[in-house]
């Protein structure tokens, strides 16, 4: 009987070690993220760009149609005035330029608006969350009265809380709408005490405003003096390519560069402003803040 049972507790344990290693063969494993593709990143990063722009409303592909719109008719505009195709040529590339270019600096002006107006609105805010009003109706409030650059954005939150009502959603909302690292911030501060029923959100609320103040009057100081920088990158990139534009008015001129020595002029000197242009403006970059509670 001792046998039986001893021999019947040995086959359980054969079979039990056998089954255990076939589940651990069939063991589903963590799905890896298939690494983004070059299209696919360029793609993010011109959405990111759109959105700092405040060009929520605007998708990649218009912005791409009117960047090459740019590029033909700058390229034609070149050819109808000099004749010359090389000339044309590098019109066109330029003009490729100009649609980045005015999202970005429609992205710095709007940030320079939204990190001029966040320590008033974190001021309505703590105001009135002192005056007794619960966070959702502090955040209601500064979409109607407080600063221009902010009421759109509060408004379409607002806008989902009163059809939802989830207030926590709301505010992912008002995150993604302004895109902005200071907004991040903002939103995060509001959950938590929204979540945690912190009390002294008032006094977080005033001491954080104070340091945006300080940081929005350093930053301004910094960006005077780098502008400097980036107003003489400009003039000295603009000038040679001012004096090509003044001698195109004559044929000779027009002919030699026409010609591959001429082609090879001013492709070496494109290149070479290019390159200098780039340098001299990552030399007087103020690096902006990181969206680090980013999605």
């Amino acid at each position: 009987m001792s046998g039986a049972l001893l021999g019947l507790a040995f086959g359980l344990g054969v079979a039990l070690i056998v089954t255990s290693r076939r589940h651990s063969d069939t063991v589903v494993r963590p799905v890896r993220p298939e690494p983004q593709t070059w299209r696919s990143r360029v793609v993010a990063r011109r959405e990111d760009l759109i959105r700092r722009s405040g060009g929520s409303a605007a998708s990649v592909a218009v912005t791409y149609a009117a960047q090459a719109g740019t590029a033909a008719l700058a390229a034609v505009a070149a050819l109808v005035v000099t004749g010359s195709l090389v000339l044309a040529a590098w019109a066109g590339l330029a003009g490729l330029f100009v649609v980045p270019m005015q999202l970005r600096r429609r992205a710095r002006r709007r940030a320079t608006e939204l990190r001029d107006s966040w320590p008033d609105a974190v001021d309505s805010l703590a105001a009135a969350i002192r005056a007794g009003m619960s966070i959702p109706e502090a955040v209601e409030q500064l979409g109607a009265v407080g600063p221009e650059p902010l009421r759109a954005p509060v408004e379409v939150a607002m806008s989902s809380y009163r059809s939802s009502g989830r207030f926590d959603d709301s505010l992912l909302v008002l995150r993604e709408e302004l895109a902005d690292p200071v907004a991040d911030r903002v939103v995060e501060v509001l959950r938590m005490a929204r979540a945690t029923g912190g009390s002294d959100l008032g006094r977080v609320l005033r001491t954080f405003s104070d340091l945006l103040r300080e940081e929005a009057r350093l930053r301004a100081e910094m960006e005077a003096r780098a502008g400097w920088t980036v107003n003489a990158a400009r003039v000295a990139v603009a000038a040679p390519w001012l004096v090509l534009a003044m001698l195109a008015t004559s044929s000779g001129v027009l002919e030699a560069y026409d010609s591959p020595g001429g082609a090879l002029v001013l492709s070496v000197g494109a290149v070479v402003c290019l390159v200098a242009y780039r340098l001299m403006l990552r030399l007087g970059q103020v690096s902006g803040e990181r969206r680090v509670m980013a999605p």
